[in-house]
């Protein structure tokens, strides 16, 4: 059948766990629909909004088979543009995700609804000639409309400025409108104000000239930067010349959690207010973020990785700082980095990227020595301040209370004695991460997981720090019941305890997860800490990204020995990277910095690497044994995940897919346990696939997984593919 319009089909987008797009009619009397507008379209009984990805002359599936979309949502301009429909499409082919899903994660919350619109334009009120006239009079019986135009004859209002002047302010607003005194107008954008720029130094200069030269072409940027060496100095003049140019900058920090202190900073240096964008927020003000991408009045937005997929009008300059994190990859629903697609946006884009971090990842170091990335190195504190110094405290011999043995404890009693600050590290919440019974040997255990239940002593209570199961701690042991129940291992909680009453009166605060899940709580300690004079600060990793402590000049890793002989192979670069974020937070203005390093391995070879030869060293050498062992980043991996409520249904599923793989250029290991193979009372397996080359291993997916899809087996268990794998 001849088509009888260009645009006779359309493919659709929807919202479901399906690897494939679906062909519609448009509405009669429509002509095309652009790509990357929402539509309303019937899915069985259901009604569905979805985005359209595409319009057909003709269609596969049979005409009968075809339905007409109900009606379109949007109205001439499609909400996404095609430069980031472009990318969505590359991710869900390239991780081999359900198409409507990725298309959905760059749309707020509201507007995945039928009824979500984009919120309005932002306005401001301001005085007209008649209002003047007004004003000029005796107010008489129109107080409030008088205190309006007084208020208004200083300066344009935006309506948060009038609900702060009186709660009522709309009828009174109304009544001003409606007298032709007040009129409304689009806000304007706001203002770069005079930049106040810190001298830059010798390297620093370096690196902004040559992101610089590359501001109208892709070029991805390694900004190798030891902590406390100024990177954010540079994002902040690289950000200045990009907004002046009438361009967007898109900065992507790895959790919530740093937001606020890098918004105060481009605010007071920049004089606008950046955009936030992140999950944490109220869907109105999200619903907003995004809309101000779009339309380019945002022209600075500062968001977590969901920020990644914003509209953005005309896009500058794409920073990633702490690039290395491990937050930067979604482990659930869409597996992606958001490294790796942060940089394939710039290259579609023809614009620069810049990864900043002071511990890269090893797929980065490979790639900047491969000439991928240009190198730009920062190996010095503008504040002149040294690196601090190492010191390893052998364990082996040596009691410990609460973790810390007693040099390290006298250390920090010196420390305090000079005013100074002190930073207690423990990659681990609650008291202890078990409690057992001197007496029959019983320790408390997750149903659910194959894990122990962490004892947090302050609520009384054992919690499940994988699937969140919670119980209280039983009086005596359930299997003897003797009153023998101890905590064994250290948490933050007990490390908190025992500082406490080895030091009282010394400030403690303690930054873990549990400590801050009142909105705001760690921003309130964080500046406490900043402006107070000496105290101890114990917490969890969440101290090691980033964070700029001036008076802290001593840093204690309690223990970080059980990555030294871990399963996971990359185990040992997150190790070397959290000490060395870690360390950083030591000595970062005018007071030297030390570093103590508790452990039971002093000789390892690789941490003496570490120690004696810096992060660059370290990595070259961890690189050289991925070479050896043919891991990545010179050969590339996806992993068949499979979970089920019992172990049959998992191993089935598996051994089916094995028996339909099929491939020369790629290898299939497995199946194996997960490291945690029960966890949330689901069995977890996975199967590995390797290949030397990207395409290989994209070609053997492309014809395997509709093969495995085929498996009745693959409806027995939760399954999911995950290209290039960080967790296991």
């Amino acid at each position: 059948m001849n088509p009888i319009s260009p645009s006779r089909f359309v493919q659709v987008a929807l919202p479901l766990p399906l690897p494939v797009l679906f062909d519609y009619r448009p509405p009669a009397g429509t002509g095309e629909i652009p790509c990357g507008t929402r539509v309303l379209a019937p899915f069985g009984k259901r009604k569905l909004v979805g985005v359209v990805v595409g319009n057909m002359a003709e269609s596969s599936l049979p005409q009968s088979r075809i339905v007409t979309i109900e009606r379109v949502l949007d109205g001439c301009e499609p909400l996404l543009n095609e430069e980031l429909l472009g990318l969505l499409r590359w991710c869900w082919r390239y991780y081999k995700h359900a198409p409507g899903e990725v298309v959905f994660n760059a749309l707020p919350p509201v507007l995945r609804k039928a009824s979500g619109v984009l919120p309005p334009e932002p306005v401001q009120f301001r005085l007209t000639e008649a209002g003047r006239g007004a004003l000029a009079q005796p107010p008489g019986r129109a107080r409030l409309a008088h205190q309006l135009l007084a208020l208004l004859a200083e300066a344009p209002a935006t309506a948060e400025t009038l609900r702060a002047w009186k709660p009522s302010w709309r009828k009174v607003l109304a009544t001003a409108m409606d007298s032709g005194w007040v009129e409304e107008q689009a806000e304007p954008a706001a203002i770069l104000s005079a930049f106040d720029g810190l001298e830059l130094t010798p390297d620093q200069q370096r690196v902004v000239a040559a992101v610089t030269a590359d501001f109208n072409r892709f070029r991805c940027h390694l900004l190798d930067g030891i902590t406390g060496s100024g990177k954010t100095e540079i994002y902040l003049h690289l950000i200045e010349q990009v907004i002046r140019g009438g361009r967007q900058v898109l900065v992507l920090v790895p959790e919530i959690g740093l937001t606020p202190q890098l918004l105060r900073r481009f605010s007071k240096r920049l004089g606008i207010e950046p955009s936030l964008y992140h999950s944490g927020m109220a869907e109105g003000a999200r619903a907003a973020s995004w809309a101000a991408a779009r339309s380019g009045r945002a022209k600075l937005i500062l968001g977590t990785r969901s920020a990644l997929f914003l509209p953005l009008q005309a896009p500058g300059l794409i920073i990633l700082d702490e690039s290395h994190d491990s937050s930067f990859n979604q482990q659930d629903g869409f597996r992606f980095s958001a490294r790796d697609v942060a940089v394939k946006r710039a290259a579609d884009a023809g614009i620069p990227i810049l990864l900043g971090t002071a511990t890269p990842s090893l797929e980065t170091v490979h790639n900047a020595r491969q000439g991928r990335y240009h190198w730009n190195r920062l190996r010095e504190r503008p504040t002149g301040a040294g690196s601090p110094a190492w010191f390893v405290q052998d364990m082996r011999t040596l009691p410990a209370k609460g973790g810390l043995v007693e040099p390290v404890m006298e250390h920090i009693g010196r420390t305090l004695s000079r005013g100074e600050q002190v930073l207690v590290f423990l990659n681990r919440r609650g008291y202890a991460p078990v409690l057992l019974c001197h007496e029959c040997g019983w320790h408390a255990a997750c149903h659910r997981c194959d894990a122990n239940l962490t004892w947090h002593r302050a609520m009384k209570t054992l919690d499940c720090h994988h699937c969140g199961h919670r119980q209280r701690v039983p009086d005596t042991c359930p299997e003897c019941l003797a009153d023998a129940l101890h905590g064994a291992g250290e948490g933050t909680q007990q490390l908190e305890q025992v500082l406490t009453d080895r030091f009282p009166g010394t400030d403690m605060y303690r930054f873990d997860r549990d400590q801050v899940t009142r909105k705001g709580a760690f921003e309130e300690m964080y500046d406490q800490v900043r402006t107070g004079g000496s105290c101890i600060l114990v917490g969890t990793q969440m101290l090691a990204k980033g964070h700029h402590f001036p008076t802290v000049t001593l840093v204690v890793i309690v223990n970080l020995d059980q990555a030294l002989y871990s399963a996971d192979f990359r185990a040992m670069e997150r190790m070397g990277q959290l000490i060395i974020q870690v360390a950083g937070r030591a000595g970062r203005e005018d007071r030297p910095g030390e570093v103590i390093l508790q452990t039971h391995h002093p000789d390892h070879p690789l941490l003496e690497e570490l120690l004696s030869s810096g992060y660059e060293g370290f990595a070259r050498l961890l690189l050289e044994e991925r070479r050896v062992a043919n891991l990545p980043p010179f050969s590339f991996q996806a992993a068949l995940r499979a979970e089920a409520g019992s172990r049959d249904a998992v191993m089935a599923f598996l051994n089916d897919a094995s028996d339909c793989y099929s491939s020369e250029v790629t290898r299939l290991y497995g199946p194996f346990p997960a490291l945690m193979e029960k966890r949330g009372g689901r069995v977890r397996w996975y199967m590995l696939l390797q290949g030397d080359g990207r395409s290989a291993v994209q070609a053997t997916l492309d014809t395997w997984l509709p093969a495995i899809r085929r498996l009745s087996s693959s409806r027995q268990v939760r399954w999911a593919i995950d290209v290039d794998p960080q967790e296991f």
